[in-house]
């Protein structure tokens, strides 16, 4: 059951950022609806699908585990690894430096790296949906960017050397909120030492 409620979350949450890259389709609903009700249910949804993602992935590891494969100590260690530069990435998303400007879309560098090293160091069927999925949204919108005529969201000024400093800095910060925090006490999933 968790794992069905999970795919559903998957859908709503993945469903509203895939919808927002079909830009004549969103305009219209904007247009239809006015931009801050628009707003609003897009992020009723969103939160919707993330919330079900949470509870369905949760009751999913409590009584509906399917292991698939058993990922060798290597790739988890190698997880470990990617999630530092993932976590750095999407701080630079908006404290904007010379990282942002050579990469144009850090967050999704980042959530990139951080689904595909999950995915390496789960082998479970929840965890491979998850976040097999999540890479390839992160994949698909990135591609989606490329076409984009648009402007999209507000333009957030951009620093230099200083502001991927201060990314770096605190990306090593929630890095390990994250790993010795938020993963074991949140999740019960111990992280280092784990």
């Amino acid at each position: 059951m968790g794992l069905l409620v999970m795919v559903v979350g998957l859908v709503l949450f993945l469903g509203a950022h895939v919808f927002t890259t079909r830009r004549a389709t969103r305009a219209r609903a904007v247009a239809a609806m006015g931009e801050g009700t628009y707003k609003i249910a897009y992020s009723l949804v969103a939160l919707a699908g993330l919330a079900l993602i949470c509870w369905g992935f949760s009751q999913y590891r409590v009584d509906g585990w399917i292991q698939v494969w058993t990922p060798p100590k290597a790739l988890k260690h190698l997880n470990i690894a990617l999630m530092l530069p993932a976590v750095i990435l999407v701080v630079a998303a908006y404290i904007r430096g010379n990282i942002y400007a050579r990469l144009k879309h850090p967050m999704l560098a980042g959530v990139k790296l951080w689904a595909f090293g999950h995915l390496l160091a789960n082998g479970d069927l929840g965890g491979i949906i998850l976040f097999g999925s999540i890479l390839a949204w992160a994949v698909y919108d990135r591609i989606s960017l490329k076409r984009r005529t648009d402007p999209g969201s507000p333009p957030i000024p951009v620093g230099g050397i200083g502001n991927d400093v201060i990314a770096v800095v605190v990306g090593i910060i929630a890095y390990l909120a994250l790993a010795f925090a938020f993963h074991p006490v949140v999740l019960g999933i111990p992280v280092m030492g784990g």
